[in-house]
């Protein structure tokens, strides 16, 4: 991208050309809808601008590091109100083109026991599988070492798997509450 003198309208056009629909597609795996995640990625580019000395010549983990920001302020903001929506949606997490029972019960089971964990195993879980980071890029976002995301990253995926695992378990086995009948 060029020495950090060299950051004019040019270099954002480039940056913005290139990593606008990544950074739309982080917004729409944590947002319930496109727009709120079209306005995210606005925000982030608009604080990009601003601070475009600071930008890295590999600038999509910084920008994702921003974008995680901007909605940890914002989920703090409406923690206290009743009508927040949910932060992600199945439906958009299905891969185009496949319909059917499978396809949907496969991620409500993925999505359900991610839920189960905490939000920072979520995040580093996300930005690996979803984001397709690395382990170093994902740590930049994090705001942590690289050997801190590492073991967070397996831990996470340790927790996730035990999620998983208790799911897969056919509801015969899994216990179930019931009142006992009455005898005639």
């Amino acid at each position: 991208m060029g020495p950090p003198g060299k950051r004019d309208e040019d270099w954002f056009t480039r940056v913005y050309t290139a990593e606008y629909g990544q950074v739309v597609k982080y917004g729409q795996r944590r947002l319930a809808d496109l727009d709120a995640a079209a306005e995210l990625a606005q925000e982030v580019f608009v604080i990009a601008w601003r601070r475009r000395r600071e930008v890295p010549d590999r600038s999509l983990p910084w920008l994702y590091g921003v974008a995680r920001r901007l909605l940890a302020n914002a989920w703090r903001a409406r923690r206290a109100a009743p009508d927040v929506l949910a932060i992600a949606d199945a439906g958009f997490l299905r891969e185009p083109g496949t319909s059917g029972a499978d396809a949907t019960v496969g991620v409500a089971d993925l999505q359900a026991a991610l839920a189960t964990l905490a939000d920072l195993d979520q995040e580093i879980l996300r930005l690996v599988g979803w984001e397709e980071l690395t382990v170093s890029e994902a740590a930049q976002v994090l705001g942590c070492t690289r050997t801190t995301a590492a073991v967070r990253l397996h831990r996470a995926r340790r927790r996730l798997n035990e999620a998983m695992s208790y799911r897969a378990v056919p509801l015969a086995q899994q216990p179930v509450l019931a009142s006992p009948r009455k005898v005639m």
